[in-house]
Formats: structure tokens, sequence, C-alpha cells
């Protein structure tokens, strides 16, 4: 009886145990409730359009502007050039001439030097002279157009610095010149107003 009684204790315990142990599952989660996504706010939206288009056209106008820039900057470097012997200023010359007065209006800080050459031929001392005159040419020509004379200095290589290592009329052409170096406000060339 003793062993019935025994066993009888450890199934009560097994069950009390069984039933302790078991429990019921967890309920399952909620479902997350669905928020209906609005959607990127609309005036954030146009504001950052504005803004985007705003950039790509300062970018434009900047890109523009350097363009301009370099033009004007150009056509102050371009070189004009002379009849044999002479330094009178041809027609081809002064419509250069006119171009390189709009951007120096338009550029109050810069400043030119104005370097005269020749070709061989002639003495080294009067071609300096020749150059010389040519380069006083042009300024003379600027400050009748009106661009103050301070702007300006002159030099002459005369033909000690060839833009054409030849002795023919092609090469003779092209010495006889008057170049042009910016000294002053090569950063502040601004294209000529319309």
């Amino acid at each position: 009886m003793h062993y019935r009684r025994l066993l009888v204790v450890i199934a009560v315990l097994g069950a009390v145990t069984l039933a302790a142990c078991r429990r019921d599952a967890p309920p399952p989660p909620a479902p997350p409730v669905e928020q209906e996504d609005p959607g990127p706010d609309l005036d954030s939206l146009r504001a950052w359009e504005d803004s985007v288009q705003r950039a790509a056209e300062a970018a434009a106008e900047a890109e523009r502007m350097a363009q301009l820039q370099a033009e004007a900057r150009a056509t102050l470097e371009e070189m004009v050039f002379f009849e044999y012997d002479e330094s009178r200023i041809t027609p081809q010359a002064e419509q250069v001439l006119r171009q390189k007065v709009a951007i120096l209006e338009a550029s109050p800080q810069v400043r030119l030097r104005l370097e005269g050459h020749t070709d061989e031929r002639g003495s080294g001392e009067y071609n300096q002279a020749l150059g010389s005159r040519r380069a006083e040419s042009v300024r003379e020509f600027f400050v009748q157009m009106g661009v103050d004379a301070n702007r300006f200095e002159t030099t002459s290589y005369g033909e000690e610095r060839p833009l054409v290592n030849r002795s023919d009329e092609e090469a003779w052409a092209q010495n006889r010149r008057v170049e042009f170096v910016i000294t002053a406000g090569a950063d502040a060339i601004n294209p000529p107003s319309d």
C-alpha cells in the first residue's frame, strides 16, 4: 500500500508540475496600425525644386559670365598691326582698338602695357623709335576715345622680339605690331555693356 500511495503522490506531483509549466501562448501581437503616408510636403518639395532651379540658373549665369570675361580678355590682348615704316593706325587696327575701348570703359581697374614692335628692316635705333611711335599712337587713340592716359604705359622692343623668325613679307607684316599686356586688373575684366 505504501507503494500505491507513493505512486499516487508522484502522479499528483507530476500533474501539478505539468500544469504549472504549461502556459497559454501569449496572444499574438496586434498588427501595426497602418498610417497613411502623407507623402512629401508639397510646399517643401516646391521650395526644393525652386532652389535647385535657382542654383542651375546661377551656375549657367556664372559660366556665361566666365565665357564673356575670357572673350573680353582675348580682345584686350589681341595685337594690332601696322604698314611698313608706319605708326599710323590702319582701319583694321581701329576696329580692334574700338572693341578694346568698350572693354576698358567697363573695366576701370584694367591697366595695359603697349609694346611696340617692328620688322628687321632698318637700323636698330630707327626700329626702336618706330616701335615707340607705334605704341604711342595706340595710346593716343585710347586717350582720344576718352580712356585715361594713366592706364597705359608704353615701351618699344623694336626688332628684338619678332613674332615670326623669317625674312619675307608675310613674316614682316606679322612683326610690325603693338602687343597688349595686362599689368593690373586682370581679375576685374568685364565684358562691354550692350
